[in-house]
């Protein structure tokens, strides 16, 4: 027997540490069809040396753990991939840590992104900057953000999904502490848009988190995470309610900047993807982590040699390969679907704000909205005589627009194994733009205008969480990493578009702004119905042939 077929440890169902006499490495470049294929050529002497389950007791540790291997549909011929031992381990203590390690991630990002509303109007105060200059504060954000997804997804597909998320979170540390000491407002710019450099990474967390999750449970998973997302914006705001009156902005830059510490020490004990070690023909490592599984959740490991689909494993993590055939429609919807995510989601964020702050500046209480007139022209010379910040009952409402991502997380839950992946996108974006067009009306009390921003900020809540639910799905494991990199890239791109028409064109015109949003969001619900695949109730592949 050739050495690259070793023998491998297993685990049995009484504690005791035993041997597989089958082999659990492939040989390199070897194709998961072709290594069944020789399993079944084997001769029956071969085949004798693995036992005879007719020969077994029924109490047998080693026939139980084979038993348990048929039942999540590994093949008779004692191989298993990395999914069906997913499915196998199912759900337990392993992935309520990897849940919490995840969460965390997530609301670091989300605190970080919910300062951008809060840091625009401090800042006209504190420096006079103008609408355009608050605008490109963001955008630098999100275009470092852009920048860094691909090359993100790319060092993920290449050497781990663990490693980049380290380096990101130490990154988004550093850089989120110095940009509060940031002496002019170019410095601010170039430390917020490194800033965005290091939070293009966090998405990879989601892929690492879905590749240790059971079919069954993927979906509702990944879309509770947005849990952490929504805690951590609305822990952003009680920061800014409370801070920003007497310690003023760069407090609270500086002190946001703690639980980001807090994520990259934890982020050491984040396991590595047993897809990304098995894929990259580190079997051995891959064999360990599942082990890992295994035991912290009390399940018998699978007996047998792992096998993977991926016979393409040089061309690990190439964005072109994005674009062959099979996945590029796939790819080039999502894209759009994801940039018009970012687009509308930032949008309702940063435009809640503003028309806050305009309520308030302009004395617009019991007044229509709508009418240009009552709107600072963006030409007008900016005067800090006429500086309002925000006032405790804004932080209020915002928070209970922040609270919106609660329902919408909700009713994604409730939707996305009814209705699937597509159709649940394409349902919360129209009405996302039904709620959107509301504001072409005449809305003359703050309850109004805050229920019209809760219902648009969380279907469009939930249409995120359900693309992070479909790509991960689509796309085989080499190029995961890589495809939800670059989705996140596009949606970088749609969040740096969005501050110049949340935070300066609705100054000029609010039909025009909001027209924009639902115009937008009508095409990417009928794009999401234009998707190839429907990746409900679809096991995650190795391979995109």
């Amino acid at each position: 027997m050739p050495e690259s077929f070793g023998r491998g440890k297993f685990t049995m169902s009484n504690g005791v540490e035993g041997r597989s006499a089958c082999p659990y490495e492939s040989l390199p470049g070897q194709s998961g069809t072709r290594a069944r294929s020789q399993s079944r050529d084997m001769s029956p002497s071969s085949l004798e040396s693995f036992g005879s389950m007719d020969s077994r007791s029924p109490r047998d540790p080693g026939l139980l753990i084979e038993m348990t291997a048929a039942v999540a549909g590994v093949v008779p011929d004692d191989t298993f991939t990395v999914d069906q031992a997913v499915n196998a381990l199912g759900f337990g203590r392993f992935q309520i840590k990897l849940s919490l390690i995840t969460g965390l991630c997530w609301m670091t990002d989300s605190m970080e992104m919910m300062i951008l509303s809060v840091l625009a109007p401090a800042l006209h105060c504190a420096w006079g900057i103008s609408e355009w200059k608050q605008a490109f504060v963001t955008s630098m954000v999100f275009m470092g953000m852009m920048l860094s997804s691909p090359f993100w997804g790319n060092f993920s597909d290449r050497y781990g999904r663990k490693m980049g998320l380290l380096i990101a979170s130490w990154l988004l540390s550093y850089f989120g502490l110095l940009s509060a000491t940031a002496p002019t407002y170019v410095w601010l710019v170039l430390l917020r848009g490194l800033v965005g450099f290091a939070i293009g990474c966090v998405p990879q967390s989601v892929t690492l988190y879905a590749e240790f999750l059971p079919l069954t449970q993927r979906a509702k998973c990944v879309v509770l995470l947005d849990c952490f997302w929504a805690m951590g914006a609305c822990f952003e705001v009680l920061l800014a309610l409370f801070i920003m009156p007497t310690l003023g902005w760069r407090w609270l830059l500086a002190i946001s900047a703690i639980p980001v510490f807090i994520s990259a020490f934890i982020c050491c004990w984040m396991p590595e993807s047993a897809r990304y070690h098995a894929t990259s023909g580190q079997s051995e490592k891959a064999l360990n982590t599942l082990r890992a599984v295994a035991s912290s959740n009390r399940k018998p490991m699978l007996l047998g040699r792992l096998i993977v689909d991926d016979v393409e494993q040089w061309r690990r993590g190439r964005i072109a390969d994005l674009l062959v055939p099979e996945l590029k429609w796939t790819s080039l919807i999502l894209w759009f679907i994801w940039f018009t995510c970012a687009f509308c989601y930032y949008g309702v964020v940063l435009m809640t704000t503003e028309l806050f702050e305009l309520q308030s500046r302009q004395g617009m209480e019991g007044t229509c909205l709508a009418v240009p007139a009552l709107v600072s022209h963006p030409t007008d010379p900016v005067c800090n005589a006429q500086c309002k910040e925000l006032e405790s009952s804004d932080y209020v409402d915002l928070l209970w627009t922040s609270l919106a991502e609660f329902p919408g997380i909700l009713l994604t839950l409730l939707i996305i194994e009814w209705l699937g992946r597509k159709r649940t996108m394409a349902l919360e974006f129209f009405v996302f733009a039904l709620s959107v067009v509301l504001l072409f009306f005449c809305y003359s009390g703050r309850t109004a205008l805050t229920a019209i921003l809760f219902v648009a900020r969380g279907v469009v809540a939930g249409v995120f969480q359900a693309a992070y639910v479909y790509t991960p799905e689509v796309y085989p494991t080499s190029l995961r990493a890589a495809g939800v990199g670059t989705c996140s890239g596009l949606a970088r791109m749609g969040a740096m578009v969005t501050p110049f028409i949340a935070q300066v064109l609705i100054h000029e015109s609010i039909h025009v702004a909001t027209a924009m949003y639902a115009g937008l969001a009508l095409l990417a619900s009928v794009a999401c119905l234009l998707l190839p695949i429907e990746t409900k109730g679809r096991e995650m592949t190795d391979s995109h042939t």
